[in-house]
């Protein structure tokens, strides 16, 4: 999974954590301000599923790209099944820029305004609102003519109240 998304750094769950492996486990650690330990010779630091929010926030207004790698079964459905023995199967279930920062599992459970008055101390300011470009092109030898499509979508966590709605 790694090889498919080299720019990203992956938390991977691990029952009731998210683990990060490797040179990942070294930029989150260093980033959050968690332990990065040895195990089985590779490096690896991990957080609780509870806390994903905030630290994908931290590493993205960090300026990382994060790869949230999800257990696709149970163990209680492995359990059950043939492949009892077989590793849990997992795949990416989302991938965070600053630009896509958005999602029920990684907004705060508070505002901003809330930390200011003591209610909240982990939660990290929203990043700055940004664009998603997306660019398109064709070229159509027979009409040797170039035809380029171009979305751009302004992602913002909060809408302004005073734009007008129509």
């Amino acid at each position: 999974m790694k090889q498919q998304h080299k720019d990203a750094l992956l938390a991977v769950e691990c029952g009731y954590k998210y683990r990060f492996f490797g040179e990942d486990a070294e930029i989150a650690a260093k980033e959050l301000n968690i332990v990065c330990h040895l195990d089985h010779n590779f490096m690896t630091c991990s957080i609780p599923t509870h806390r994903l929010f905030v630290h994908v926030r931290r590493l993205v207004s960090h300026g990382h790209k994060v790869g949230v790698v999800k257990q696709t079964e149970t163990s209680a459905i492995k359990a059950s099944g043939a492949n009892r023995n077989t590793l849990f199967t997992r795949q990416l279930s989302a991938l965070y820029t600053k630009s896509t920062l958005v999602g029920e599992d990684v907004n705060p459970v508070c505002r901003l305004g809330d930390v200011e008055e003591g209610g909240c101390d982990d939660v990290v300011s929203d990043p700055p609102d940004s664009f998603l470009l997306c660019i398109s092109e064709n070229w159509d030898k027979l009409k040797k003519q170039l035809t380029v499509g171009l979305v751009v979508s302004f992602i913002s966590q909060s809408m302004n109240p005073t734009w007008p709605l129509g």
